[in-house]
Protein backbone atom coordinates (compact mmCIF):
# COMPACT_ATOMS: atom_id res chain seq x y z
CA UNK A 1 0.00 0.00 0.00
CA UNK A 2 2.63 2.57 0.56
CA UNK A 3 4.36 2.01 -2.42
CA UNK A 4 0.63 2.45 -4.39
CA UNK A 5 0.28 5.85 -2.45
CA UNK A 6 3.35 7.80 -4.67
CA UNK A 7 1.28 6.91 -7.95
CA UNK A 8 -1.67 8.94 -8.96
CA UNK A 9 -3.56 5.72 -9.82
CA UNK A 10 -4.24 4.89 -6.21
CA UNK A 11 -5.33 8.29 -5.57
CA UNK A 12 -7.58 8.47 -9.07
CA UNK A 13 -9.04 5.30 -7.37
CA UNK A 14 -9.72 6.31 -4.11
CA UNK A 15 -11.81 9.84 -5.90
CA UNK A 16 -13.72 8.10 -8.58
CA UNK A 17 -15.53 5.42 -5.85
CA UNK A 18 -15.70 8.53 -2.76
CA UNK A 19 -13.16 6.83 -0.48
CA UNK A 20 -12.03 10.24 1.01
CA UNK A 21 -11.38 10.39 4.64
CA UNK A 22 -9.32 12.85 4.71
CA UNK A 23 -11.94 15.26 3.32
CA UNK A 24 -13.26 17.59 6.25
CA UNK A 25 -15.64 18.88 3.65
CA UNK A 26 -14.47 22.76 4.32
CA UNK A 27 -11.60 24.61 5.26
CA UNK A 28 -10.00 24.18 9.07
CA UNK A 29 -10.48 26.47 11.93
CA UNK A 30 -6.79 27.15 11.95
CA UNK A 31 -6.49 28.19 8.72
CA UNK A 32 -9.40 30.62 8.22
CA UNK A 33 -8.42 31.90 11.69
CA UNK A 34 -4.64 32.70 9.86
CA UNK A 35 -6.16 33.69 6.90
CA UNK A 36 -8.51 36.33 8.59
CA UNK A 37 -5.33 37.73 9.76
CA UNK A 38 -3.51 38.07 6.45
CA UNK A 39 -3.13 41.02 4.02
CA UNK A 40 -3.77 40.10 0.68
CA UNK A 41 -2.76 39.60 -2.10
CA UNK A 42 0.14 36.55 -1.44
CA UNK A 43 1.32 34.14 -4.02
CA UNK A 44 0.01 30.43 -2.36
CA UNK A 45 0.85 26.78 -3.48
CA UNK A 46 -1.34 24.46 -2.63
CA UNK A 47 0.25 20.82 -3.51
CA UNK A 48 -2.08 17.99 -3.54
CA UNK A 49 -5.42 20.19 -3.15
CA UNK A 50 -7.89 16.94 -3.17
CA UNK A 51 -11.65 19.09 -3.02
CA UNK A 52 -9.88 22.65 -2.65
CA UNK A 53 -11.93 23.97 -0.18
CA UNK A 54 -8.64 25.95 1.15
CA UNK A 55 -8.19 27.53 -2.58
CA UNK A 56 -11.73 28.92 -2.86
CA UNK A 57 -11.19 30.77 0.64
CA UNK A 58 -7.65 31.82 -0.46
CA UNK A 59 -9.09 33.26 -3.64
CA UNK A 60 -12.36 34.66 -2.33
CA UNK A 61 -9.62 36.81 -0.09
CA UNK A 62 -7.90 37.93 -2.82
CA UNK A 63 -4.95 35.85 -2.56
CA UNK A 64 -3.06 34.74 -5.95
CA UNK A 65 -3.40 30.53 -5.46
CA UNK A 66 -2.46 28.13 -7.42
CA UNK A 67 -3.19 24.73 -7.05
CA UNK A 68 -2.38 21.23 -8.02
CA UNK A 69 -2.92 17.50 -7.74
CA UNK A 70 -2.04 14.33 -9.78
CA UNK A 71 -5.58 12.98 -9.34
CA UNK A 72 -7.40 14.33 -12.05
CA UNK A 73 -10.67 13.56 -10.55
CA UNK A 74 -9.67 15.48 -7.27
CA UNK A 75 -9.16 18.54 -9.87
CA UNK A 76 -12.19 18.09 -11.04
CA UNK A 77 -14.08 18.21 -7.60
CA UNK A 78 -11.50 21.27 -6.59
CA UNK A 79 -12.44 22.96 -10.16
CA UNK A 80 -16.24 22.14 -8.92
CA UNK A 81 -15.64 23.60 -5.50
CA UNK A 82 -13.85 26.32 -6.63
CA UNK A 83 -15.99 27.42 -9.14
CA UNK A 84 -14.62 30.36 -11.47
CA UNK A 85 -11.21 29.56 -10.54
CA UNK A 86 -10.43 27.00 -13.35
CA UNK A 87 -7.20 27.95 -14.78
CA UNK A 88 -5.24 28.16 -11.38
CA UNK A 89 -6.51 24.47 -10.45
CA UNK A 90 -3.88 22.28 -12.53
CA UNK A 91 -3.74 18.63 -12.78
CA UNK A 92 0.22 18.56 -12.38
CA UNK A 93 2.86 16.52 -10.22
CA UNK A 94 4.57 18.31 -7.55
CA UNK A 95 7.82 17.13 -8.04
CA UNK A 96 7.79 17.97 -11.84
CA UNK A 97 6.30 21.34 -10.53
CA UNK A 98 8.67 24.03 -11.89
CA UNK A 99 7.31 28.14 -11.03
CA UNK A 100 8.43 30.90 -9.79
CA UNK A 101 8.64 30.46 -5.93
CA UNK A 102 5.63 31.96 -3.83
CA UNK A 103 5.55 33.75 -0.34
CA UNK A 104 3.53 30.53 0.90
CA UNK A 105 3.14 27.11 0.42
CA UNK A 106 0.13 25.02 2.20
CA UNK A 107 -0.01 22.05 3.55
CA UNK A 108 -3.08 20.04 4.12
CA UNK A 109 -2.43 16.39 3.93
CA UNK A 110 -0.23 16.36 1.45
CA UNK A 111 3.08 15.28 3.02
CA UNK A 112 1.13 12.50 5.01
CA UNK A 113 -0.38 10.68 1.92
CA UNK A 114 2.82 11.00 0.78
CA UNK A 115 5.59 7.07 1.58
CA UNK A 116 8.00 7.77 3.74
CA UNK A 117 11.08 7.31 1.24
CA UNK A 118 9.56 10.24 -0.66
CA UNK A 119 10.37 12.96 2.49
CA UNK A 120 13.83 14.15 1.62
CA UNK A 121 12.53 15.10 -2.23
CA UNK A 122 9.20 16.76 -0.76
CA UNK A 123 11.11 18.52 1.85
CA UNK A 124 14.11 19.72 -1.19
CA UNK A 125 11.08 20.88 -3.57
CA UNK A 126 9.60 22.66 -0.76
CA UNK A 127 12.70 24.45 -0.07
CA UNK A 128 12.65 25.01 -3.72
CA UNK A 129 9.13 26.39 -4.15
CA UNK A 130 9.42 28.62 -1.13
CA UNK A 131 11.10 32.16 -1.58
CA UNK A 132 13.36 33.70 0.99
CA UNK A 133 11.11 35.18 4.26
CA UNK A 134 8.68 32.94 2.53
CA UNK A 135 6.05 30.65 4.90
CA UNK A 136 5.35 27.02 4.75
CA UNK A 137 1.82 26.55 6.52
CA UNK A 138 -0.26 23.94 7.60
CA UNK A 139 -1.09 20.83 9.39
CA UNK A 140 0.91 17.91 9.87
CA UNK A 141 0.64 14.67 11.24
CA UNK A 142 2.39 13.14 14.02
CA UNK A 143 1.99 9.99 14.90
CA UNK A 144 4.61 6.88 14.74
CA UNK A 145 2.19 3.66 13.18
CA UNK A 146 4.01 2.95 9.90
CA UNK A 147 0.96 2.32 8.13
CA UNK A 148 -0.61 4.35 5.60
CA UNK A 149 -1.65 6.88 4.13
CA UNK A 150 -1.93 8.91 6.40
CA UNK A 151 2.08 8.31 7.08
CA UNK A 152 2.93 10.21 10.79
CA UNK A 153 6.01 11.19 11.36
CA UNK A 154 7.93 12.17 14.52
CA UNK A 155 8.91 15.53 15.39
CA UNK A 156 12.25 15.42 15.23
CA UNK A 157 12.06 13.63 11.76
CA UNK A 158 10.55 16.94 10.60
CA UNK A 159 12.72 18.84 11.97
CA UNK A 160 15.53 16.95 10.41
CA UNK A 161 13.90 17.22 6.85
CA UNK A 162 12.52 21.21 7.65
CA UNK A 163 15.35 22.91 9.37
CA UNK A 164 18.36 23.43 7.19
CA UNK A 165 15.55 25.38 4.99
CA UNK A 166 12.93 26.94 7.60
CA UNK A 167 12.72 27.87 11.11
CA UNK A 168 9.41 27.38 13.23
CA UNK A 169 7.42 30.21 14.01
CA UNK A 170 4.02 28.47 15.37
CA UNK A 171 3.36 25.08 16.44
CA UNK A 172 -0.04 24.64 17.99
CA UNK A 173 -2.02 21.36 18.37
CA UNK A 174 -5.26 21.24 16.75
CA UNK A 175 -8.55 20.22 18.77
CA UNK A 176 -9.70 16.65 17.99
CA UNK A 177 -13.13 18.09 16.95
CA UNK A 178 -11.60 19.85 14.65
CA UNK A 179 -9.78 17.42 12.53
CA UNK A 180 -10.94 14.38 10.57
CA UNK A 181 -11.17 11.42 12.54
CA UNK A 182 -8.06 9.24 11.02
CA UNK A 183 -6.36 12.54 12.11
CA UNK A 184 -7.96 13.84 15.31
CA UNK A 185 -5.66 14.30 18.20
CA UNK A 186 -2.68 13.91 15.77
CA UNK A 187 -2.46 17.31 13.88
CA UNK A 188 -0.25 19.88 14.51
CA UNK A 189 -0.73 23.40 13.43
CA UNK A 190 2.67 24.99 12.24
CA UNK A 191 4.13 27.80 10.63
CA UNK A 192 7.87 27.58 9.21
CA UNK A 193 9.75 30.56 7.93
CA UNK A 194 11.98 29.88 5.08
CA UNK A 195 15.72 30.90 6.08
CA UNK A 196 16.69 34.25 4.55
Amino acid sequence: MAQDAGRPEFWEERYRNGVTPWDAGGAPAAFCAWLAKERAPLSVLVPGCGSGYEVRALAEQGHDVLAIDFSEAAVEAARRQAHGLRARIRHEDFFQLSEPPVEVLYERTFMCALPPRMRAAWAEHVQALVRPGGRLLGFFFFDAQPKGPPFGIAPSALHALLDPGFALLVDEPVPAAQSVPVLAGKERWQVWQRRL
